[in-house]
């Protein structure tokens, strides 16, 4: 049997978010981004495609390692303005019926208990179509803004989200009981006090003695979305990732990837297809090759690699601009994002060692995922291939131009590979975890969350 392959649109609240200078283009809509219609289009559009969500990524700082300033971010519009992804939820959520919604939100600068309440009113509002995208942060200028020096170190991050997940979990699992709220008319009660309980939180960084002041929504536990490939971000995806996204720049350093995230799912008491991942990748395609190379062609006109060299400073962790244009990158330290320069290293080991003009040229369209050209026919060989040879679930597709890269897709590449058997023609039913897994709205039992709920 043919497996499928599942598609996620990549986006952000701003004007720049993987190709930076593409806003230029005349028929790239990502200035609207500060709009209800470009995200109600968007997804009506998405959901015409049977894609399995929209993720929206997040920053709550500049790029401003490159050059030790902003001031190129700002420039080039790399990722700033920007604004707050959870807000845009509602008004998709009401224009469609199965598309998910995958949200960033970072757990260093907010209080778990309030931002519980959030992602619960969210899920009952989409009627259990919300992912929780959750991120530690890496950008020193965030940290800086919220009363900090700079982020925590790496690891550390991880074990400060730990609890914080750790609260959420109790709070959504654990603290109403399924049958709480029973709305007996003739008595008057609305909710039975006696099944709600105090979760009695006491840890390192957090005190929660209280009650979730929310009611389940269809999920409880939203689904978790997670990006981290270090080890550590290994770690931490095998325990509680449902849907992880991850980048690499060639099939043999996301097929390493891939094996030691599927071993840490594994390791962590779980099935090693319990996590859907999806791998970062841009696509140009037309009719025809030669359209697709025209597209291409025309495309890198509007590109900028000095923006590309701002996104690439931060997710770094490394100020570019303090190399040669031509030098390669030998072993640096990252406080960032440290896979990108694990990856980077995996490259250099299989013989492809990158300079920093390779890095401006390549992620000035797509970011750290690799860009494909051609017909239908010839992304769909070239996306079943990677599948095959790295055993990815899916795509996070990022967009060149807003909407017409996802548009060409829809277009041109989905029908291939529903010829193929190789692409839903429908959505399951349910839940955004139903239709992920198949095995229901809550979480697994050899989920992290599981061990929250009220009398596990």
């Amino acid at each position: 049997m043919t497996r499928q392959i599942r598609f996620n649109a990549f986006d952000m609240n701003c004007v720049a978010h993987q190709s930076s200078g593409m806003w230029r283009h005349p028929r790239d809509r990502s200035r609207e981004y500060n709009t209800i219609s470009y995200w109600t289009d968007l997804a009506k559009l998405l959901e015409s495609g049977i894609f399995d969500g929209l993720f929206i990524a997040d920053v709550l700082g500049t790029y401003d390692v490159y050059g030790g300033t902003n001031e190129a971010a700002l420039r080039n519009g790399a990722q700033v303005p920007v604004n707050d992804p959870i807000l845009l939820t509602s008004a998709m959520a009401a224009v469609t019926e199965n598309l998910g919604f995958g949200i960033t939100a970072g757990t260093a600068f907010e209080h778990p208990y309030p931002f519980a309440r959030r992602l619960t009113t969210l899920d009952h509002l989409t009627n259990g179509r919300i992912g929780w995208n959750v991120v530690t942060g890496y950008l020193p200028s965030a940290a800086r803004n919220m009363g900090a020096e700079d982020q925590m170190e790496h690891d550390e991050r991880y074990d400060h989200a730990d609890e914080y997940l750790e609260v959420l979990y109790k709070l959504w699992e654990g603290s109403w009981e399924d049958d709480a709220v029973i709305e007996d008319r003739e008595s008057g009660v609305f909710t039975d006090p006696s099944k709600v309980h105090e979760i009695g939180h006491h840890g390192k960084w957090f005190d929660v003695p209280g009650i979730h002041i929310s009611e389940p929504s269809p999920q409880r536990t939203p689904v978790i979305y997670q990006a981290g490939a270090s080890p550590r971000g290994v770690a931490f995806a095998a325990g509680n990732a449902e849907a992880i996204f991850v980048a690499a720049p060639s099939t043999e350093v996301l097929a390493n990837t891939v094996k030691r995230i599927r071993d840490g799912l594994e390791s962590a008491g779980r099935d090693r297809y319990d996590a859907k991942i999806y791998t970062l990748i841009t696509i140009v395609t037309g009719a025809t090759e030669e359209e697709a190379l025209a597209k291409k062609a025309e495309y890198d006109q509007y590109a900028s690699t000095e923006g590309a060299l701002v996104f690439t400073s931060g997710w770094m962790g490394v100020d570019l601009s303090q190399y040669d244009w031509n030098e390669p990158l030998g072993n640096v330290k990252s406080n960032a994002i440290q896979s990108t320069l694990q990856h980077l290293q995996e490259e250099a080991d299989l013989g492809r060692e990158w300079t920093v003009g390779d890095l401006a040229r390549k992620n000035a369209i797509g970011g750290l995922g690799p860009t494909i050209v051609g017909s239908g026919e010839q992304i769909a060989d070239e996306l079943q291939r990677w599948q095959r040879e790295t055993d990815i679930d899916g795509f996070n597709l990022a967009y060149a131009v807003a909407h017409e890269t996802w548009e060409d897709v829809i277009e041109h590449v989905i029908p291939v590979l529903r010829e193929r058997g190789a692409y839903p023609t429908e959505y399951a039913p349910g839940t955004l975890r139903n239709k992920l897994s198949g095995a229901g709205d809550r979480v697994k039992p050899t989920h992290r969350a599981a061990r929250y709920k009220y009398g596990a």
